[in-house]
């Protein structure tokens, strides 16, 4: 019976790094704290969601629930409109 080996390099078998993924929360942030609309109003929490170019993170990447990312969504475009967030940096 053929066995399957692990790969040898010159000191032995060759560990692999693993990727970081990103931590599961049970909730949203937005969910815990139980805010039902995002303000625009409220640029230190937006640009939380957002990265240094502009572009808005992913819910994945924000931990956002789907309604909270569509009302982020929301409130990002607003405030870019009013000019209180800059569309790019």
């Amino acid at each position: 019976m053929a066995r399957k080996t692990a790969s040898f390099g010159k000191r032995g078998p060759v560990k692999r790094k693993r990727r970081k993924r990103y931590q599961e929360q049970a909730k949203c942030r937005f969910c815990r704290e139980k805010v039902q609309e995002i303000d625009y109003k409220d640029i230190p929490a937006l640009s939380k969601l957002t990265t240094q170019q502009g572009k808005i993170f992913s819910r994945k990447r924000s931990g956002n629930c789907a309604k909270h990312q569509r009302s982020a969504m929301r409130a990002i475009k607003r405030a870019r409109f009013l000019a209180l967030m800059p569309y790019v940096s």
